[in-house]
């Protein structure tokens, strides 16, 4: 299992365009991809859960992957959610 923290760099947070990309982006991966803020956690495959979280600029989730390809989904989820929002 890999965990790490990573602060979101999108501007508006992960509202609709950033969520669905990470969604795209986990449902890539064979690996179950948890995120959490504060007390809340969402499936990182499922859009709708990700955005209950209401994650802004500048706040930090927690990422938990587990599965055969999870050093390969958790550089690509690093590099998505570090992106500043010319990018996405």
């Amino acid at each position: 299992m890999v965990q790490f923290e990573v602060t979101v760099n999108v501007e508006g947070g992960l509202h609709a365009r950033p969520a669905a990309l990470l969604v795209n982006c986990s449902s890539q991966s064979q690996s179950k991809i948890t995120l959490s803020k504060g007390t809340k956690h969402a499936d990182g495959k499922s859009i709708l859960g990700i955005m209950t979280l209401g994650v802004s600029q500048g706040d930090t989730l927690t990422i938990q992957i587990d599965g055969a390809d999870e050093q390969n989904v958790a550089t690509a989820i690093q590099q998505l959610l570090e992106q500043s929002s010319s990018n996405i």
